[in-house]
């Protein structure tokens, strides 16, 4: 059964760092782009990160670039986004997701992402 489970949210105060975790099952995921997503109250999800299935493409939003990198490390079937610099609007749920498609492209759009994982809770606040 496919699973993706997000791991490492929590309080954080604004400047300090957090790494998310997401642990894949069910499938192979050396097959697949994984992106990481957010939602905070009231808003959209949107696109935070994405990286190919071989980790050799990776995309950003410009609200993360340069403090927040992504990487997988297949072998232990996890994808990783750390996150540096945590600003107050940081702060939402954030989600792992599977590319729809094998081999696809890392895109930053929701609807390219057909698995998601339940959400972990990110704060960033003094």
């Amino acid at each position: 059964q496919l699973q993706l489970v997000e791991s490492g949210g929590g309080l954080v105060q604004p400047g300090g760092s957090l790494r998310l975790s997401c642990a894949a099952s069910g499938f192979t995921l050396d097959d697949y782009a994984i992106g990481w997503f957010r939602q905070a109250p009231g808003n959209e999800r949107e696109g935070v990160s994405c990286i190919n299935s071989n980790g050799g493409s990776t995309n950003y939003a410009d609200s993360v670039k340069g403090r927040f990198t992504i990487s997988r490390d297949n072998a232990k079937n996890t994808v990783y986004l750390q996150m540096n610099s945590l600003k107050p609007e940081d702060t939402a749920v954030y989600f792992c997701a599977r590319s729809r498609y094998t081999f696809g492209p890392c895109v930053l759009s929701p609807a390219d992402f057909g698995s998601w994982g339940q959400g972990t809770q990110v704060t960033v606040s003094s």
